[in-house]
């Protein structure tokens, strides 16, 4: 069976599905197709339900629950590893509101973050998130939202932190941070979407087990290739809840959605979110 699976160039994703996509491990009869992109790319393909499974922020989730289901595996979720908000001066929580906000898409949960801590910050702009740092240095937006790579690599380029929209989060909502996920389109049959959720575990495993295995798999698709900065990233994003949610990763995705809902930035979704954990 043919799989058209869409994940991100970003480290923490390639570490994951290196041994599942290289061939490191047994797939049985399914193929997977990869398509690698940038997060805010594959959120506006999942809107139009192109991949069978793909990454997507949870924000994206909101918008289209009810045509994709998340998996127990995969995810890029936990503490201490959200979004961060810097500028090229240093400047007071207070002084947001007015400026020009460079953030990696409209639909990351980056931005639904920034939407939640400053909900009178409207002078937003989309930019590719490996361009923001740039967009600020070069005076195209006064602050930025950034992900990924650019979390450990801002303060090299001389900006300045203002906040800490992951510790914002947590403090809200004593949840763990709920970046993105994988998502199976409800069209595949359960035991294949079981199948495809047991391989992403098993691909997690080998790479835990073989860390050097994915790096040249992660340097090929990095924005900053350095080894360093690579095995900082996965130690970040890749922990207990990409192995398996839980309950507390349930818990932290149902509170985004609701927080969402509530606040009418999408619709309620159905009660069946979650494929359910198979050892």
């Amino acid at each position: 069976m043919d799989i058209k699976i869409g994940y991100s160039t970003c480290p923490n994703d390639t570490y994951i599905f290196d041994a599942m996509i290289n061939g490191r491990i047994d797939t049985e009869d399914i193929i997977f197709e990869p398509y690698l992109a940038d997060v805010e790319e594959l959120n506006e393909m999942a809107q139009k339900g192109i991949l069978d499974v793909t990454k997507m922020s949870y924000h994206a989730y909101g918008f289209i629950c009810h045509d994709y289901a998340v998996l127990d595996s995969g995810s890029a979720l936990g503490w201490g590893n959200g979004p961060l908000l810097v500028s090229k001066k240093p400047m007071s929580i207070e002084e947001v509101d007015k400026q020009r906000i460079a953030i990696p898409g409209e639909l990351t949960t980056a931005n639904f973050l920034m939407s939640l801590a400053f909900p009178h910050a409207k002078r937003k702009k989309a930019f590719l998130f490996s361009d923001i740092e740039s967009a600020l240095l070069e005076d195209k937006a006064d602050v930025g939202v950034v992900i990924h790579e650019n979390r450990f690599t801002y303060s090299e380029r001389g900006l300045h932190l203002i906040m800490d929209l992951g510790a914002f989060w947590e403090q809200k909502t004593s949840c763990p941070i709920p970046l993105g996920g994988i998502m199976a389109h409800r069209r595949l049959p359960l035991k294949t979407i079981l199948k495809i959720q047991s391989l992403i575990r098993q691909s997690i495993l080998f790479a835990i087990d073989h860390p050097d295995s994915p790096l040249d798999y992660m340097k090929e698709h990095a924005q900053d290739m350095r080894e360093d900065i690579l095995r900082k990233h996965v130690a970040t994003f890749v922990n207990e809840y990409s192995l398996t949610l839980g309950d507390e990763g349930q818990k932290a995705i149902l509170e985004l959605l609701n927080q969402g809902s509530e606040s009418g930035v999408f619709p309620p979704g159905p009660h069946d979110l979650f494929i359910p954990a198979v050892e």
